[in-house]
């Protein structure tokens, strides 16, 4: 990578390549066959005139989704590194994105500008736009059923918003928890929200009772990054402490 700080990174579906950037403003993708010469198994798809805070292959290996600092997210083509769709709204950077488990066609953003908002990847309009918290969102997940959607913010709390309904439908924190919430993810039935904080715990909380069922210890600087493994079985946390933990 041009740069020392990556920012985010994710595998494409088929397994076969991976895509990363960070403070080099460039999304760039690295196939991981070990055939290639060094130099010719990385290519930058795409480019935004700030930094990039988030990447992910969109359902396939042939379009990849980002999100910036520059307030926009981008749709681009693998191929070509043509940029197809571009998403504005955003008054201020966008934090975080997730696809829609069960639309292809649409994903949450999460900002700097305190709202979550629902877009069409056909034709870049924002379809839908969420409100409550009361500093930058830096987390957004889909639940598993795609109807809803977890949010992280630098305000302390973790918030559930209701698609259909398009409002808040529950609030995740207490009046000692003041920290920020780097990270948020589903457990794989949807009962339990993990959240990545900068007191450097996991804090698991209920979706149904909004109660706080447990705190996972470890890490020796805030949490940056959490997810659950496909099969529900364990959980990932990264920290700004240069550890990866695997709880199981």
């Amino acid at each position: 990578m041009p740069t020392t700080w990556v920012m985010t990174c994710a595998y494409a579906p088929s397994g076969s390549m991976i895509c990363a950037g960070g403070l080099d403003n460039k999304c760039s993708v690295f196939t991981l066959s070990q055939d290639e010469d060094a130099s010719q198994r990385k290519k930058t798809v795409a480019t935004h005139t700030s930094y990039l805070s988030g990447c992910t292959f969109a359902h396939s290996d042939q379009q990849i989704l980002t999100a910036s600092g520059d307030c926009t997210c981008a749709l681009w083509d693998v191929e070509s590194a043509q940029i197809i769709q571009s998403f504005h709204g955003h008054e201020r950077d966008v934090m975080a994105i997730d696809l829609c488990p069960s639309e292809a066609a649409t994903f949450v953003s999460g900002s700097s500008d305190q709202t979550a908002r629902i877009w069409d990847l056909r034709n870049g309009d924002c379809v839908q736009q969420f409100e409550g918290h009361a500093a930058d969102i830096n987390s957004v997940r889909y639940y598993p059923s795609g109807e809803a959607f977890a949010t992280g913010s630098d305000d302390g709390s973790c918030r559930l918003f209701d698609v259909r309904a398009e409002r808040e439908i529950a609030a995740y924190g207490k009046d000692g928890l003041l920290f920020g919430v780097n990270a948020v993810d589903f457990s794989i039935s949807g009962r339990l929200l993990f959240g990545g904080y900068n007191d450097y715990s996991v804090n698991i909380w209920d979706t149904l009772k909004c109660d706080r069922v447990g705190i996972l210890y470890g890490h020796e600087n805030r949490v940056s990054h959490l997810r659950v493994s496909p099969d529900g079985t364990a959980l990932c946390t990264a920290s700004w402490d240069q550890t990866i933990r695997i709880w199981a």
